[in-house]
């Protein structure tokens, strides 16, 4: 079933019949979604898969009348997906390729009315929504792989309807914690914007240790200058830097910075932005990453650090389940390349004890080392020289990574399990000048290093290119079946549990106190289907750490 906006109307085609390919009836129109709402939910009781344009268009206003859909395809991330993947064949368009080019997200202006929706709702009309749908679906009924493809663009299309859901429900969160870390922290806030009393008593004495009463320790360029005249010939002001320096500076410099950077990303004007009625609602980007993690538009939902973390407070009668997979990506590489004495490694919680006890490293700490270098092509240092053992004891896993990033190096690009493609490298012309159609000698030494080096890094790319987009994938699998099955859930007071937060490789569900231990098991079953949907029977374990806790300083 079709679902658009046009001309201030909810249009919706209905299929006239149970076939796929069943045309539509006339479309149902109606003058707002106040006025569909009892039509959706009748219509949704048979379990449609809703077909629209743009999720980020269309959920909030589901959400801000009370409907929640169980399945949607969103074509311009559909669209996006096949446009680039090297498993089909994507039609040059028509004219109206530029509505789906130019989609945009509509302005975050607090809580959607329905008298907005004519106003903030713009994008492809139902007909432009019904000949996208038909195109991709001709485009899959060609493609490589197709099963794997359908399943990531279900998959993708469900983490948006998670994303919107998100961002409306929001994660419980104290105000009165936050500000108790923050002042515990940063000292007392200053008027007029200006540094809390912590930071001006460590700035003070920054500048006395440094002899530079002027100083702004938050402008690099007079820090590096005011290091350097006193002695310290350092290239920059990053902490790796800093950490080898001898010289009592340091201490309260690497303190400064630390306690800079909370004030700054999740300080007390953070706060007053992003938390309102004890929620915060995060604005995630779905495939905001080129290998299909998601990002966030500000607010810096994928980065809350520790130190606030308790402020993330369950409500009364409520708890937190948090789950995390662990070693997600290597044993996302160790399924994807059907090696088994990886699987075997990784049987049980730890995959790094696994690769101890196979003789690879003496300890975990290396183990981790050996498996980062080989995700992330490290070629020196500790990692460099682990490596050579891990070729050895994993061919087949390591083998797969070392193609991904000899492709990158050549200028070729890599999918994903299901079928994300990399982005083509923007040096390639140097690459294929080196490669032969134009002899090396033709070109400057100064360009040869530097189509070298590109080569390199476009190599280190790719090889994580494929393994980070595929734990990606098997994240939102997850994801997208946890959602489905926690709306089968409710407590005595028809309370539901509802997702929380998303973390890559993390989840966190708020849920009433009594179904807590149901939400634990979906977790687990969800799990549990994702790597069935995406490596069928796979000898690969997928561990979860779950915690059912009230606040979320408690998971961890």
């Amino acid at each position: 079933m079709a679902l658009a906006w046009q001309d201030g109307e909810l249009l919706l085609a209905v299929p006239a019949g149970p076939a796929d390919d069943a045309r539509p009836v006339a479309p149902e129109r109606y003058p707002d979604l106040g006025a569909a709402r009892d039509r959706l939910l009748e219509l949704e009781r048979a379990g449609p898969r809703w077909v629209w344009g743009d999720t980020r268009q269309v959920a909030p206003h589901l959400l801000a009348a009370g409907v929640r859909l169980r399945r949607c395809t969103d074509l311009r991330l559909s669209r996006d997906v096949l446009r680039r993947s090297s498993r089909c064949r994507w039609p040059s368009g028509p004219a109206d390729d530029e509505v789906w080019d130019g989609l945009q997200a509509p302005p975050d202006e607090g809580v959607p009315s329905l008298l907005d929706l004519p106003q903030l709702v713009t994008g492809p009309t139902l007909a432009q929504v019904l000949a996208e749908h038909a195109r991709q679906q001709r485009v899959l009924a060609t493609a490589e792989h197709a099963g794997r493809l359908r399943l990531l663009l279900a998959a993708e299309s469900a983490g948006a309807l998670v994303a919107a859901e998100l961002k409306h429900d929001g994660m419980p969160w104290s105000r009165q914690v936050h500000d108790a870390q923050l002042r515990s922290l940063l000292g007392e806030p200053a008027a007029f914007g200006g540094r809390p009393s912590r930071l001006e008593e460590l700035c003070a004495e920054i500048r006395g240790l440094l002899r530079a009463p002027r100083l702004n320790p938050d402008s690099q360029p007079e820090l590096l200058q005011a290091l350097r005249t006193a002695g310290l010939g350092v290239q920059s002001t990053r902490q790796w830097e800093l950490e080898q320096l001898q010289h009592p500076v340091v201490a309260p410099l690497l303190e400064y910075k630390k306690l800079s950077r909370l004030a700054t990303a999740h300080g007390w004007h953070w706060l007053e932005t992003w938390v309102r009625d004890a929620r915060f609602h995060p604005d995630y980007v779905v495939a905001g990453v080129v290998t299909g993690r998601w990002a966030t538009n500000g607010g810096g939902a994928l980065q809350l650090p520790r130190q606030i973390r308790s402020a993330v407070v369950a409500d009364p009668g409520h708890r937190l389940v948090v789950a995390d997979a662990a070693q997600l990506e290597p044993r996302i590489l160790a399924a994807m390349s059907g090696d088994e004495q990886m699987a075997r490694a990784g049987s049980g919680a730890d995959l790094y004890a696994g690769l101890v006890a196979d003789g690879v490293v003496a300890t975990r700490p290396q183990a981790k080392v050996a498996m980062l270098g080989a995700l992330y092509g490290a070629t020196s240092g500790e990692a460099g020289q682990l490596m050579p053992r891990l070729l050895r004891t994993y061919p087949l896993a390591t083998g797969l990574v070392e193609e991904a990033a000899r492709t990158g190096e050549r200028g070729g690009q890599v999918t994903t399990w299901l079928g994300r493609t990399s982005p083509p490298p923007s040096s390639a012309a140097a690459w294929t000048a080196l490669g032969g159609e134009v002899s090396g000698a033709d070109l400057p030494e100064s360009e040869r290093r530097d189509a070298r080096r590109s080569s390199r890094d476009w190599g280190r790319f790719t090889r994580n290119f494929v393994v980070q987009g595929s734990a990606a994938e098997w994240a939102l699998c997850w994801l997208a079946g946890l959602r489905t099955l926690l709306a089968g859930l409710a407590d005595g007071q028809g309370r539901a549990p509802r997702l929380a937060y998303f973390l890559h490789d993390e989840v966190m569900v708020h849920t009433p106190e009594e179904l807590a231990e149901q939400v634990v098991a979906a977790v687990h079953r969800a799990a549990a289907q994702a790597t069935a949907l995406m490596f069928g029977g796979t000898p690969v374990e997928f561990p979860l750490s779950v915690a059912v806790v009230q606040d979320y300083g408690q998971a961890k």
